[in-house]
């Protein structure tokens, strides 16, 4: 408890500051939660979903999820990795947190470890402790980018998975296909050094969510040892709705096996199945995505704005964070911003001290409100 998340603890005491001052005086951009309402074919499929009567609507189904919904994803996929996929190769979850919990349930033997790569979502060490395992961050590097080296030192005989994000909360990077391929080539001579597989699990989230022409290179091209985990919280900005998915590789060695355990663990995991009205809805809209200049043109004039008042810090690739760093303290500099009544979350959060994370799907109103706040910190510490 005394370790838990730094984005909650942030957006509590954002709250009693709120009650304080005033919820129109606060500038909050502590936690990841979308402003930007679903897109209106999502309306549409709801009501069309909630208004039809068919039998079995609200019933029990495969743990897996339902079949139509599995399927719709399953071509979804296959056009973009251009990888056949079946439905068989995917399971619906509560949201990209349910799905990996669910992976690494069926993966992981007590001790086995977990490579994370730092800054990371503060949540992943606490999905691997649920399940026997152990995180290990290893720290990106320039620019937040794949360090390749510093993973080949530190994948020993004990790793079982590599988890990536990309885009990466709370940095924004999304990783190149190059990289990826390093990357899956290092785990192919590890997992003939060591004798065991090594899994690439890919968090994404925010995969739609990317900005300037740039696209997230696919996983499954990188590994055969490759699970995706994904949900809709934020390309139909759904985060409340826990709707999500996993696929597993096609090529796995031992894909049947992986798809029965993680079923079998999601029955028992207590999520038993992803909530029916949701995978019923997004089963039409696969490739709907929300306005995504929404959030770019929110990126760039924060981006602008605070390096011409001396922050630094890199532009994000993708998602809805910026990460700059700090010119003192990362905590007594979040505390110096709340002193202007704007909320940020510490670096150390994200495993990355130094840094303070800016989740910006927020109103422009609200950036507006805030830049003055911001200038007067760097100001009084340049």
């Amino acid at each position: 408890m005394e370790e838990a998340s730094w984005i909650r603890k942030m957006f509590e005491e954002g709250c009693d500051l709120k009650a304080r001052c005033g919820l129109e005086n606060v500038c909050d951009f502590s936690l990841g939660n979308p402003c930007l309402e679903p897109p209106p074919k999502f309306q549409e499929a709801l009501e069309s979903v909630v208004h039809g009567r068919f039998p079995g609507k609200h019933a029990y189904m495969p743990n897996a999820g339902l079949m139509e919904t599995r399927v719709a994803i399953a071509d979804h996929l296959t056009r973009e990795h251009s990888i056949a996929f079946g439905p068989e190769h995917i399971l619906m979850t509560c949201g990209a947190g349910g799905a990996l919990n669910v992976i690494l349930k069926a993966l992981l033997e007590p001790g086995d470890e977990v490579i994370i790569l730092s800054p990371f979502f503060p949540e992943y060490s606490f999905y691997a402790d649920n399940h026997g395992g152990t995180a290990i961050a290893v720290k990106t590097g320039k620019d937040f980018a794949l360090n390749l080296a510093a993973l080949e030192e530190r994948i020993g005989d004990r790793v079982k998975a590599v988890l990536l994000n990309s885009p990466n909360n709370p940095t924004g990077k999304v990783y190149d296909g190059e990289s990826l391929a390093a990357l899956g080539e290092l785990l192919r001579a590890k997992e003939g050094r060591y004798g065991r597989e090594i899994y690439l699990i890919s968090d994404e989230p925010y995969a739609k969510l990317v900005y300037d022409g740039a696209r997230v290179p696919s996983i499954f091209a990188a590994h055969p040892h490759a699970i995706l985990a994904t949900s809709h919280s934020k390309d139909l900005s759904l985060p409340g709705e826990r709707i999500g998915y996993l696929a597993i590789h096609p090529s796995a060695p031992h894909a049947k096996e992986l798809g029965n355990a993680m079923t079998f663990a999601q029955r028992i995991l207590g999520f038993v199945n992803a909530p029916a009205l949701m995978q019923r809805v997004v089963a039409y809209l696969q490739g709907v995505t929300i306005d995504v200049g929404w959030y770019q043109r929110k990126r760039d004039r924060l981006c602008q704005a605070l390096s011409e008042m001396g922050y630094s810090l890199v532009k994000p690739d993708g998602a809805f964070y910026l990460f700059p760093r700090s010119p003192i303290d990362d905590l007594e500099f979040v505390r110096e911003l709340q002193e202007s009544n704007i909320l940020t979350v510490p670096g150390r959060g994200f495993g990355a001290p130094g840094h303070f994370r800016i989740a910006y799907c927020v109103d422009d109103c609200v950036i507006e409100k805030a830049l003055p706040g911001f200038c007067a910190a760097i100001e009084k510490y340049r």
